[in-house]
């Protein structure tokens, strides 16, 4: 599913127009992002939980030329599957 087909499913569960099925979707993606950027983390009882690693610099390689480059500190997000979530596509 992306993120156009999560926008009409709304829409037609919720007997929503597009539009403002449409604003509820980028409401909700544009706090998590939000709540994510400044640190924080995200949990949703039941699927899972979202939190930002940090990852040191380190000396890394170009695997198309070789050469050994510095690589600079970073942060990315990560998701963690929750239980029941997992126990669910396991079935």
């Amino acid at each position: 599913m992306n993120k156009s087909e999560l926008v009409e499913s709304l829409a037609a569960k919720k007997n929503l127009t597009f539009k403002k099925s449409e604003e509820i979707v980028n409401l909700i993606f544009d706090q998590m992002s939000s709540t994510l950027v400044h640190g924080g983390r995200i949990e949703i009882r039941g699927f899972g939980s979202f939190i930002v690693k940090e990852y040191k610099s380190y000396m890394g390689r170009n695997p198309k030329t070789g050469q050994v480059i510095h690589v600079r500190p970073k942060k990315l997000p990560f998701f963690k599957v929750g239980k029941e979530l997992r126990e669910m596509v396991d079935r």
